[in-house]
């Protein structure tokens, strides 16, 4: 087994949102195995399920193609001076080479820089670990309605065409889904 996939340029599904086509298929599988009289035209993604089975499994590179500190009022010179004062310590270190205002501009906005990239640190953290879950868990439900699919299918073998195509073409999106998903989790392929 491979690593996950930490990059976001190197995944197939960069965010939670880009994940909800996948949850469409999954739907339209649940569906699908919910009423035996249905096909593509009954269907909520006709036109995603139409172009799976006409591209065919393999012929497409991957799920996707088949489916992107200031204060109103205050006046220059309070501002300056206030600034001159918080950088006024600071200057006095570094000699002439910067001004007290200067200086200021770094002492006031460091604390803000400092926690504003710890919390977007902390929300990027989250992020990567949310959507890492809901790969793994729409990973698992893929696969179980492509099993339960293919199932459907053995059984109702003697169905009309627009069925077995209907089922086909889902199989085929599945397909595709959980190659996707094994490739971003890290699983062998």
């Amino acid at each position: 087994m491979g690593e996950y996939v930490k990059k976001k340029k190197n995944m197939k599904f960069q965010s939670v949102d880009a994940l909800q086509q996948v949850v469409n298929v999954v739907n339209e599988a649940a569906a699908a195995l919910k009423d035996k009289g249905r096909t593509m035209r009954e269907s909520a993604i006709p036109e995603v399920l139409a172009g799976a089975l006409g591209a065919g499994i393999g012929a497409v590179g991957s799920f996707a193609a088949l489916y992107g500190l200031g204060t109103v009022g205050l006046s220059a010179a309070g501002i300056m001076s206030g600034l001159a004062s918080a950088g006024g310590g600071v200057a006095a270190v570094l000699g002439g080479a910067v001004s007290a205002s200067v200086a200021g501009v770094f002492v006031l906005a460091a604390p803000v820089a400092i926690l504003a990239a710890g919390g977007v640190g902390i929300a990027s953290h989250l992020k990567h670990k949310q959507l890492k879950q809901e790969k793994e868990r729409l990973y698992q439900e893929a696969v179980r309605k492509q099993t339960a699919i293919l199932k459907a299918l053995k059984d109702e073998q003697d169905a009309d065409k627009g069925r077995i195509e209907y089922l086909t073409s889902i199989i085929i999106l599945l397909q595709q889904a959980i190659k996707d998903l094994k490739a971003d989790l890290g699983y062998a392929a």
